[in-house]
């Protein structure tokens, strides 16, 4: 049986009071030493480090402060934040269909200027058809055993993905050449989703690149994540989804989308790759 959701959110408050002790011990202080520097009660920060008291972002600044690594105080106080979402299963999100997801992340949509995209499964959910969508959401559906609403789902997809025809928004699109072999659905289908991206590689505000199975490698196929701005990410699990917003999380799925990114052919190489794929369904 899946964990309690209960339980990631303890594990994710035992991290980072095990992560505050270490920066304790690493400064050379007792805890009683900590607790006045800090203006506290020992016993606080007795509660704190063994995960009994959940710290304040304020009681995270004084700690690193009293320590000298005020340098960890964005990320700690990221993870004090994330700790009740970081980790959400998709039984959970889609336990009432698959609409009321799509519709869920419409708010952060509007709100991003620059999207960074990697895929290595599917067409990303941005460039998706309403047939391709279809196919892929009534698989999910049915693996998920989730309530059948994924017509509703597509349609509420397809609406927000209209962010991506804002020309004040930016798109950076990174996918394996694989993705664009997968039969997710027929062949029919599946012309139109590579016709329709080969449409979207022609919009000024997308960017599109594709990794070569003949690419020599400098990093590995890794699994889907989205980039919004710089300062969240969207990586999935097979049975969760993860919201990533420490400043050194973000910052490393940046570093791989720069490599990945690196690896990928554009322009008239990258639409010959769609061509192919087009090609093969014949």
């Amino acid at each position: 049986m899946p964990p309690h959701p209960s339980s990631s959110v303890q594990k994710a408050r035992e991290d980072l009071a095990g992560r505050l002790r270490e920066i304790r011990r690493d400064a050379g202080i007792t805890g009683r030493e900590l607790a006045v520097r800090c203006g506290w009660s020992e016993s606080k920060s007795s509660r704190i480090e063994n995960a009994k008291t959940p710290p304040s972002d304020a009681d995270i600044r004084a700690w690193c402060g009293a320590c000298g690594a005020d340098d960890q105080t964005s990320d700690l106080v990221a993870a004090n934040r994330q700790s009740a979402d970081a980790h959400v299963e998709w039984r959970r999100l889609q336990r009432s269909g698959l609409r009321r997801l799509q519709e869920s992340t419409g708010a952060l949509y509007q709100q991003t200027g620059m999207f960074r995209v990697y895929v290595s499964d599917v067409i990303p959910g941005f460039l998706q058809t309403p047939g391709y969508a279809t196919a892929l959401l009534s698989s999910i559906a049915d693996f998920r055993g989730t309530p059948d609403d994924v017509s509703d789902a597509v349609a509420a997809r397809i609406q927000r993905n209209a962010v991506l025809r804002n020309g004040a928004r930016r798109f950076s699109f990174v996918l394996e050449e694989s993705v664009l072999r997968y039969r997710i659905c027929g062949a029919d289908t599946m012309a139109a989703q590579l016709g329709h991206i080969l449409e979207a590689m022609d919009l000024q505000n997308i960017a599109v690149g594709i990794i070569p199975f003949s690419a020599a490698r400098t990093v590995w196929p890794m699994p889907t994540f989205t980039i919004f701005d710089g300062t969240r990410v969207h990586a999935d699990t097979l049975d969760a989804a993860l919201t990533l917003i420490q400043p050194s999380q973000v910052e490393l799925y940046a570093r791989a989308f720069d490599r990945l990114s690196q690896e990928a052919a554009r322009g008239a190489a990258a639409r010959s790759l769609v061509v192919s794929a087009l090609a093969s369904l014949a």
